[in-house]
């Protein structure tokens, strides 16, 4: 007993399909739907084969734009109110040494405002190499007493850093999630090549109902309005992981020649000492204080006045001070603030959320679409097989 398929769904299928391949011979030459179609492959198999990998850094790139508002929400503990002038820096080295670890050495120690805890960073060779291992220790500014420590996976905002940054991934996480943004940037640029009308005005194409379904729509008109700041983020994001590609003076490793820089277990000078010596040059309020290491024995006091920030060094062994003049920001530093939106209009900062969301968005719908795009070919296949057994089955 033989099924064929009902000869009004062929009636159907044969004018939308003959209407679409003769209208494309027709406005396109056959140069131009090669390319088309080569643009089309490249980004439907960048979005199908690295959907998994584009969805937590892009969500978790989403979250990290208001990075200090959303660790407030969810380590409030860390925000005490401000209310008595700071002890003695010497009174929270002494207390955070309860908390640090075999190996660590105190890197620096920041200072909070009207709100927040004294943090100090602490870090540790890692092993066979690469970038140490850091750790932060919160103090209560009024106290001294620890309220926690958190280390590079603890914690809800650093587990984010950790996705957007490397995927979690030890050693070449970082490279993965660069070669990621360049498919994503290879992925926007297509799928606006994609988008463009091959028919009419440029305002055809932002028309909503450009194809049947929601899920094209969607993707449709979402891929377009985010295609170019998606374009900035990624290039942004590639430069970030591949520092040394883009910079002619990039170090050989990580603190370069020698590896990286230790802080000095042993100091000639005190914290308090080296506050003091900074203070007497720019007035302000202290912000950060970076201890010296073997490569650079000299304090790095950051401090915060009615203007720009200054930056003081005092040197371990005379406490000679000498402020750092102002000097323009590095293109590495203007890549970063544009990727993460630090410093950045609140514009720009909601673009970045926006982009980080629609990436997410686009994935999982383009993945529908290949999908809807696979039953239609298997229908169609069936379809034909069906109308050529039909002769073979009258005779």
């Amino acid at each position: 007993m033989f099924s064929f398929p009902g000869r009004s769904e062929q009636r159907e299928c044969e004018p939308y399909c003959e209407q679409i391949a003769t209208s494309y011979a027709i406005r396109m030459s056959p140069q131009m739907i090669r390319l088309r179609s080569l643009w089309f492959q490249i980004h439907k198999w960048l979005g199908i084969v690295l959907a998994i990998l584009v969805i937590p850094i892009s969500l978790s790139g989403a979250a990290l734009v208001w990075h200090d508002w959303l660790d407030e929400q969810v380590n409030p503990q860390r925000y005490p109110e401000v209310t008595a002038p700071l002890l003695s820096s010497a009174r929270y080295v002494a207390s955070a040494g309860s908390l640090v670890q075999v190996g660590e050495r105190i890197t620096s120690m920041s200072f909070p405002g009207d709100r927040g805890s004294v943090q100090v960073t602490v870090s540790k060779a890692a092993k066979g190499g690469g970038r140490p291992q850091r750790a932060w220790i919160y103090l209560d500014p009024a106290s001294a007493r620890p309220i926690e420590r958190a280390g590079t996976g603890d914690g809800l905002v650093r587990v984010l850093h950790g996705l957007h940054g490397s995927l979690m991934v030890p050693g070449m996480g970082r490279q993965i999630v660069g070669w990621v943004g360049v498919a994503m940037l290879l992925s926007s640029l297509t799928g606006l090549w994609l988008w463009w009308p091959t028919k009419g005005r440029f305002t055809r194409g932002l028309r909503w109902r450009r194809r049947p379904d929601l899920n094209s729509n969607l993707h449709h008109m979402s891929g377009f309005w985010i295609s170019l700041p998606l374009a900035v983020l990624s290039a942004t994001g590639v430069w970030i992981s591949f520092p040394a590609v883009f910079s002619v003076s990039a170090p050989a490793g990580p603190g370069g020649p020698g590896g990286a820089a230790r802080p000095l277990t042993e100091t000639k000078l005190g914290p308090d000492d080296a506050l003091a010596a900074a203070r007497a040059l720019a007035k302000g309020r202290p912000a950060n204080l970076a201890w010296p290491t073997d490569k650079k024995p000299e304090w790095t006091v950051s401090v915060k006045g009615a203007g720009k920030p200054q930056e003081v060094k005092v040197g371990d062994s005379d406490a000679k001070a000498s402020l750092v003049p102002v000097k323009p920001e590095t293109l590495a530093r203007t890549m970063r603030r544009i990727h993460d939106g630090t410093g950045m209009p609140v514009v720009w900062q909601v673009i970045i959320f926006i982009g980080g969301v629609l990436p997410a968005l686009l994935a999982v719908t383009g993945i529908l679409m290949w999908l809807r795009m696979r039953r239609r070919r298997q229908r169609h296949r069936r379809m034909s097989a069906g109308a050529t057994e039909v002769p073979a089955f009258a005779e």
